[in-house]
């Protein structure tokens, strides 16, 4: 019988690449986001390629919508086996002394309190499938702090915190806790968001960094991950691109001006 993956936060990004991964290792996945509509062409997309998939519509900043993602799927043509708390988000770059609490509120709903919604309501169909996985995409924002980063680094924080809770709390039940933790990773949103919709700053994070992690590499850790035999417990994967030794240490390549 297949067994079910669902991913969060699947209409872009990490969401999206996980969700075509996790597809083309056998799964079928439920691709659960807010945008219906890039969720129906992801599926499409999957399909075309010989996997599965459903599509979704999920905010997880909502008890009722959280609660449809149940529904969906205890419908599912298969055990429930890999949860990937993927949404999340990062906004604004201002100090604590004059930092936004809106902006603050949305980071802790989203990241925090959108993975302990889905969660709880899984966990259910998780533990019955008698071999389930729980995957918390995080950041190594949840191990550092920096300048600018507080209500991020506070999110990231908490989140960290719940993985290893709950790892705690499952111990000799049939579930799983993984932590994955991206350094520096490009995707097409996260800069936007974060910034506002000003597309140079969210670039100019990137500048001179010669190959920055994609979503695709995330992708491959989390499959990589949730793949392992079950009794293997991959507890904490912390990655980084190669140009990125720490938080604050980025080698950045000095571009040549033509003459």
């Amino acid at each position: 019988m297949t067994s079910v993956a669902i991913v969060t936060g699947s209409s872009s990004g990490i969401g999206a690449a996980t969700a075509r991964r996790l597809a083309a290792e056998g799964f079928h996945v439920l691709a659960a986001a807010r945008r219906t509509d890039r969720l129906a062409g992801l599926v499409a997309e999957i399909e075309a390629a010989g996997g599965a998939a459903t599509a979704v519509a999920c905010d997880v900043t909502s008890d009722e919508s959280v609660a449809g993602l149940a529904a969906a799927a205890a419908a599912a043509p298969g055990p429930v086996t890999l949860l990937v708390n993927n949404a999340g988000g990062a906004r604004g770059l201002d100090p604590v002394e004059s930092g936004s609490v809106g902006d603050w509120q949305w980071m802790y709903d989203v990241n925090v309190l959108g993975t302990l919604r889905v969660t709880q309501a899984l966990l259910p169909a998780l533990e019955a499938s008698g071999a389930g996985t729980v995957v918390i995409v995080g950041s190594t924002a949840g191990h550092v702090v920096y300048e600018g980063g507080g209500g991020y680094t506070a999110a990231k924080h908490a989140q960290t915190a719940i993985a290893g809770t709950l790892r705690l709390e499952l111990c000799g039940r049939p579930v799983r806790v993984i932590e994955i933790d991206p350094g520096m990773v490009k995707t097409e949103e996260f800069g936007l968001v974060r910034f506002d919709g000003d597309a140079d700053r969210a670039e100019a994070v990137y500048a001179g960094v010669a190959e920055p992690l994609v979503a695709d590499d995330i992708a491959d850790c989390i499959a990589w991950c949730a793949t392992r035999p079950h009794h293997v417990n991959v507890d904490q994967l912390v990655v980084r691109p190669l140009a990125q030794a720490a938080q604050h240490k980025v080698h950045r390549v000095t571009l040549k001006r033509e003459e």
